[in-house]
């Protein structure tokens, strides 16, 4: 089974191709860029988007405007190529890297998402003692979550980019696109400046 797999929720974006659990290719790229990768990544291993069995969308929470092109991807080529999508937490795919991860993705503003998911200030995260924060959040605020008893990778670790090949092994529910749907912790600033 051919899986194409990709989350665009942070200022990195990740995309996989696996096929029954092999990792065919992965590799990172802004989101405004995905399909230029994703076409890499076909190129690269040899199999053309008719071969697809499923997709694999990171549904944030992060970036409002990255979670909309990855869902608008997924969406796109889940009606051309007629395959099912299935949605996957960005948080879980981040803490799905290392066991005992605590994911913290930047949410802008002097907030972070975390599990729940919530938006807090970095100062608010409640992680277990001695947690391994991963995440561009937890890189972001390093010193924060330090200072506060928390184990932070090197800013150029793995562990702080969603992998989309965790997307790919984490999915278990495929169906219709257009019933995987964005999380969103907050509105957009958009609807805040208009609210206001």
């Amino acid at each position: 089974m051919l899986i194409l797999a990709f989350d665009t929720a942070t200022d990195l974006a990740t995309a996989a191709l696996v096929r029954d659990g092999a990792i065919l290719g992965e590799g990172r790229t802004r989101p405004q860029a995905l399909l230029a990768e994703v076409d890499r990544l076909f190129s690269d291993a040899g199999v053309v988007p008719a071969d697809l069995a499923g997709i694999v969308v990171g549904t944030g929470p992060g970036s409002f405007t990255g979670t909309r092109i990855g869902l608008a991807v997924a969406r796109g080529l889940a009606l051309s190529l007629d395959v099912p999508v299935a949605g996957i937490s960005t948080l879980d795919a981040l803490a799905a890297a290392a066991p005992d991860a605590y994911p913290v993705v930047d949410a802008r503003r002097g907030e972070v998402f975390v599990p729940g998911p919530l938006a807090v200030a970095p100062d608010d995260v409640a992680f277990p003692p001695g947690a391994l924060c991963v995440g561009d959040g937890a890189r972001r605020y390093r010193e924060v979550l330090e200072e506060r008893g928390a184990n932070v990778p090197p800013d150029d670790s793995e562990l702080h980019v969603p992998r989309a090949s965790l997307h790919a092994s984490l999915a278990r529910e495929f169906g219709p696109a257009d019933t995987v749907l964005p999380v969103y912790v907050r509105a957009p600033d958009a609807d805040r400046w208009v609210a206001a």
